[in-house]
């Protein structure tokens, strides 16, 4: 194969009725030369059992170490979920680029090859795209992508990040580690911690990016993100701040290629 390795990570976690689904949307993508990593997240389900069952040389079965941080007794929630599921796949990755799939969603089939090639055609470290709501209709389906021109460029990303930002965590990483969440979730002082609350623009949770990415930013324990959300968790909006800001060369574009699991569709896709 003439393009480069693309390495597929997909952390899942009691997945056994949606995994087959994700899997099979990457394994027929039609950027063929991608390895494939399932990090299992500790399920209890049989979805390791499933996983195994599929033959397929590009795939890779791994599981991920227990993380005794993933719930919050003081949020009462799960706020770490995946975050530690995500870095153990880039211990395993071989392609020159990552990019990522939730285990309960899917792709159009030419979401990595439209991907991977705004990224070399704008010479991005990192790229994402957008979602609409899944839809059967749309598995096994290409998406004609000649009318979706919208899309924000680095410096954009790069000023989002640092409005983003909390007055804190811009004077003191240290310190900002230091305050637990739920304290910098209090009303006053949370100004001090949160800049704006706007997402990151696009799929977060799977942006392609180069490999040399993860020798400068990793997913973060809450307690360590600069970009969460005020609710806790916002792994992959720390993650992708992170790198909007580490490398600024990030970019968005506005092509809904990513199938989400949601109850209602993107407001700017209504009409598909």
């Amino acid at each position: 194969m003439n393009k480069p390795l693309i390495s597929v990570i997909i952390p899942t976690h009691n997945n056994s009725s949606t995994i087959e689904e994700a899997i099979n949307s990457i394994l027929n993508q039609t950027y063929q030369n991608l390895e494939i990593i399932i990090v299992d997240d500790n399920s209890t389900d049989n979805t390791y059992k499933i996983v195994e069952e599929i033959k397929n040389e590009r795939i890779k079965l791994i599981k991920s170490p227990v993380d005794l941080c993933r719930f919050d007794k003081k949020l009462n929630r799960n706020i770490n979920a995946g975050y530690l599921a995500r870095n153990t796949g880039f211990k395993y990755v071989k392609g020159e680029y990552i990019t990522f799939q939730d285990a309960d969603d899917a792709s159009l089939l030419n979401r990595i090859e439209v991907q991977y090639e705004l990224l070399k055609k704008y010479n991005a470290s990192h790229v994402c795209l957008d979602w609409q709501k899944f839809d059967e209709k749309y598995i096994n389906k290409k998406l004609d992508i000649s009318s979706y021109t919208e899309m924000l460029k680095s410096k954009e990303l790069y000023k989002m990040s640092q409005r983003s930002k909390g007055l804190i965590p811009k004077i003191s990483k240290a310190l900002n580690k230091l305050i637990p969440f739920h304290l910098k979730r209090k009303r006053i002082i949370n100004k001090l911690f949160f800049g704006s609350l706007e997402t990151y623009p696009g799929t977060g949770n799977s942006p392609l990016f180069k490999r040399e990415v993860i020798k400068k930013v990793q997913f973060r324990k809450l307690k360590d993100r600069i970009w969460p959300s005020f609710m806790g968790r916002g792994a992959d909006r720390d993650f992708n701040f992170q790198v909007a800001e580490t490398f600024k060369n990030s970019y968005t574009f506005f092509i809904p290629l990513y199938l989400w699991r949601v109850e209602n569709q993107n407001e700017r896709y209504k009409n598909i």
